[in-house]
């Protein structure tokens, strides 16, 4: 059986675009890469991430960001069949309401 890798220089240069990739450590930043490929990437890009950490790691991941945007949030929610309030950027934002919400 081959072993579960991630090739970083597979993923488009636009997620990370403020930092060197080079120098990018696929474990230590797990947590960095899940939150841009889910926010920016592609589909392909995402079934890359979930194949290289599994699904149990990239959900506890997501549901322990401080954000994300409404789009993305909903499309997590649908993918994974995971109900909103388990996310903490939607507890957080629930309980911080915005005056004008645009």
């Amino acid at each position: 059986m081959k072993p579960k890798t991630l090739n970083i220089n597979e993923l488009s240069p636009h997620l990370f675009w403020d930092v060197d990739i080079k120098n990018l450590d696929v474990k230590i930043a797990k947590k960095f890469i899940v939150e841009r490929v889910f926010t920016l990437g592609s589909a392909k890009e995402i079934r890359m991430v979930i194949k290289y950490y599994g699904s149990s790691q990239v959900i506890n991941v997501l549901k322990e960001l401080n954000y994300i945007d409404s789009k993305s949030l909903n499309f997590i929610s649908k993918l994974f069949k995971i109900s909103l309030p388990s996310f903490k950027c939607y507890t957080r934002k629930q309980l911080n309401p915005q005056h004008w919400n645009s």
